[in-house]
Formats: C-alpha cells, structure tokens, sequence
C-alpha cells in the first residue's frame, strides 16, 4: 500500500499534506511584513507562495469534500449537502469575525464558505459535466469580474452588506468565487480519478511550466506590469504553481521503495500536522498578528523573532498537538455544530 492510500485510519495522506502546504505558504506569505530587507530571489518565493495559497486550499477543499460525496450513501447525499452548507456559514462567519480583530491578513474563510456552499451541490453531477462546469466557469471568470468591477461595483456600494457578498462572489481584491470554483471543482476531479502517477499527471507536469509562464511572457511582449488578480494570466499562473506542488506530493507519495518512503514519510508528517489542524492554526496566527498590531509598532528593520514565531512556533504548535492530541480544537468544534462529530484524540498509528 502507498503512501498515496489510506495512512493513520481513515485519512489520506495527500489531502493533508496539500492543505499543510497550502497553510505553510499563507503563514510565510502573512508573516513578510515582519521582514523589510529581504534579497530579490527570496521576495520572489515568498510571492509565490502567497500566489499558490489560496487556489491550493480551494483544491483541498473539492478534494475533500469528494472524499465525503464517495463515502456517503446515495440514501445521505441531502444530509451531507445540508452539512456542506453549514460548515460553509461557519467559515463565512469566521471570515467576518477574524476580519474585524484588526490584523493586516487578508481573510480567505468567508470566501473559502461561499465556495463550500456553491461547490458542494456541484459534486452531485457526472464527471464528464463536473468537468465541463469546471471549464466553463475558468472560461468566463475574467469577462465576468470585468462585468461586475464596471456594472455591479456601482449598484452595490450603497448596501455594506451586498458589497461584502459581491465581494466573496465577483469583486475581491484578493479572492473570489469565479477564480476558486474551478480549482474546487479540479479538487473533486482528481480525486474522482485518485492520486495516480500516470499519463495524467504527466500531462499536468507538461503544462504547469507552460502555464506559469504565461503571465510574464505576455507582460513582457506587451511591456506591462503584472496582470490583475483574476485575469486569464494571473489565473494561469496559480493553476502551475498548484499543478507543480500536487504533481510533486503525488509523487513523493506513490515512492513504494522501504527506505525513501520512510524518509518521505517523516518529510510529510509536518505538512500532515499542518493540514489536519489548519482551521485551528489559521486562527491563531491570525491572532497573533492582530496582537501584534498595536498602534506606533513599526517595520524599520528585519524581525525575525516575530517572523519565526508566525512560520516556526505555528509550525511546531501543530505538530505537537496533531502528535500528541489530534483534531484541532476549532475542527472539532465545527464537527459538532455541523453533525459530523470528531474525536477529539486521534489513534496514534505509525506512519
């Protein structure tokens, strides 16, 4: 049995670990205006990671909300669905609360709940519809935001909490629903055709470099700058980054070979702890920083020590709780409020 399949109980490795990854890119991503000097090369990790965030947790999310469409009954799927549009006004309520503690983040989870909410009914069609919708909506997501950026903006601004959804649906600076959705509903496909080295992830290590490109090969012949969150480029550029670090974690996890699946095994398990308590984390560290954020506190030189404390102590916070506890608590919590209960100490099975 690979790494790929079921590992620790009922839960599969690459989902964790993609999530765990998804989560360490935020961390680093959220924790750079700690450090002002920084050389070139590491500003551009640094703003890759932040790019491959958010579309990697929209994949997570479509994968593991086919993990719970395959293992429901046909007899429950109207159950789950209700349980699906739950757990998304609870994240569109943790978006809205953890916005308003002050911190500089960008909150993802009132958009990541809008997505549950429209997502999860979409896994109900056939694959071969399911990946048409996916195309369909990538296809129109550009003229679509254009569209509401010049006709939708000015109509809603007068009704705060209509430019707040609008914002979670089409006009977000930073996320909205017509970029995510593909990537939510690409989740689902993939995992529909499971976590295989075959022809189709070749073909995705094809075209990650080639889409990545896309975006500074045309800035470039155009003479532009950058290109605008969620145009076709930009979104071309997040669909390499996230095809690149799927196609490497599938990989890694299908090494069948004794001795490198041990070492894989042991590189994942931060990741893995990472991802199984990344709603819990996200809180703290977004905490963190809003404590932080006092008034007259300045960024004139490097601080490591607060930098360390957001990508480091989060990261060694988590393993020492998915180690030695389990489900993290605000997962837990959510668990319950959405009916599907969670022990809060896993079995603490080798890896």
């Amino acid at each position: 049995m690979t790494q790929a399949s079921v590992i620790g109980g009922d839960r599969l490795v690459v989902p964790d670990v993609l999530r765990g990854v998804a989560l360490f890119a935020m961390l680093v991503a959220h924790a750079k205006p700690f450090l002002v000097d920084l050389p070139a090369a590491v500003t551009f990790a640094m703003g890759s990671l932040n790019d491959l965030a958010s579309p990697l947790f929209a994949l997570v999310m479509g994968l593991s909300a086919q993990i719970l469409a395959q293992r429901t009954p046909d007899t429950g799927l109207l159950r789950l669905l209700v349980q699906q549009w739950i757990r998304g006004a609870v994240l569109i309520a943790l978006g809205i609360w953890l916005s308003s503690w002050g911190s500089w983040v960008a909150i993802v989870l009132s958009y990541l709940g809008l997505l549950l909410v429209v997502g999860a009914p979409l896994l109900l069609l056939s694959t071969r519809w399911l990946a048409a919708v996916a195309v369909a909506i990538a296809v129109v997501s550009e003229p679509l935001n254009s569209w509401a950026q010049a006709t939708l903006r000015p109509i809603v601004v007068p009704d705060p909490a209509l430019t707040e959804l609008a914002s979670w649906a089409v006009l977000g600076g930073h996320y909205r629903l017509t970029n995510l959705l593909p990537f939510f509903l690409l989740g689902a496909l993939l995992m529909r055709h499971g976590f295989r080295r075959d022809r189709m992830l070749w073909a995705m290590a094809v075209a990650a470099p080639l889409a990545y490109v896309v975006g500074p090969l045309l800035a470039k012949l155009a003479g532009a700058g950058p290109f605008v969150s969620g145009s076709y480029p930009d979104t071309l550029h997040d669909v390499g980054l996230v095809f690149a670090v799927y196609i490497a974690v599938v990989l890694l996890a299908n090494v069948q070979a004794p001795g490198a699946a041990r070492v894989i095994g042991v590189m994942f398990e931060p990741f893995r702890a990472l991802g199984a308590v990344a709603l819990s984390l996200y809180l703290l560290h977004v905490a963190l920083l809003a404590f932080w954020l006092q008034p007259g506190y300045g960024f004139a030189e490097d601080d490591w020590l607060r930098w360390s404390a957001i990508v480091v102590g989060v990261f060694v916070v988590a393993w020492v709780w998915w180690r030695f506890i389990g489900v993290g608590p605000v997962e837990w919590l959510l668990g319950w409020v959405t009916g599907r209960p969670k022990k809060l100490r896993r079995a603490l099975t080798p890896a």
